[in-house]
């Protein structure tokens, strides 16, 4: 078993059976990819459209692609084609635009709303109170092909494990909110993706059943 795929293997061994993991390949070569590959991993995290599009055309069809980064409107018919799943859904514009693509292109696209609960405001994400909204409106009823599977959020950048335990307590209990006023009967949405690779054990000790590790894997990215 090559490095990579051996880091993977025991990240897997030491997470619940219920946590997924998303290898954030972002920034690392292809090659890179193919050795996670070989040792059988199959979804893996881009944050840029054009690599995305790009690596998702040269290697092998039955990997699943995840978007993670944030999503420009204008990109969102290059990556549309080639994704399963869409983390960063932080507007109804884009949920919007997102659902107009998959028409075109006649393919359900998954999708989780991202929730901003760090400190810092570059990051991007709704609040609970403008997803509530959102979802109020009945929007998700004339969206026939986006498939809202959950949520999706980032603690803050900080080394207080009080306050990044706090945000992702905060995110799994936006996520409970919203599964039982909007999506209680919808066994789909179930997704909490929370937790890199500094602080993914404390997300899933919070509730995530999502991760996205790169760094651990990958090691430094390579620009």
């Amino acid at each position: 078993m090559n490095d990579i795929a051996q880091r993977i293997h025991d990240i897997k061994a030491n997470l619940p059976g219920n946590v997924e993991l998303v290898a954030v390949s972002k920034f690392h070569p292809k090659e890179a990819i193919m050795e996670a590959y070989e040792g059988g991993h199959r979804v893996f995290g881009e944050s840029r459209a054009n690599e995305l599009v790009e690596k998702a055309r040269s290697l092998p069809d039955d990997i699943e692609w995840h978007f993670i980064g944030h999503l420009q409107t204008n990109k969102v018919s290059t990556v549309v084609p080639y994704v399963k799943m869409i983390q960063s859904v932080d507007s109804e514009r884009l949920l919007i635009k997102i659902n107009n693509a998959a028409c075109d292109t006649s393919r359900q696209v998954d999708v989780l709303l991202q929730l901003h609960v760090a400190l810092e405001e570059t990051k991007f994400g709704f609040t609970l109170d403008e997803i509530d909204a959102l979802l109020g409106t009945g929007l998700l009823d004339r969206l026939n092909m986006v498939k809202v599977r959950g949520v999706m959020g980032m603690a803050s950048n900080v080394d207080d494990e009080n306050r990044i335990r706090q945000d992702f307590m905060a995110i799994k209990s936006a996520f409970d909110a919203l599964k039982g006023k909007y999506f209680a009967d919808d066994s789909d949405f179930n997704i909490i993706s929370m937790g890199m690779s500094h602080d993914y054990e404390t997300a899933v000790e919070c509730g995530s059943n999502m991760v996205r590790i790169g760094t651990t894997i990958f090691g430094e990215r390579e620009y």
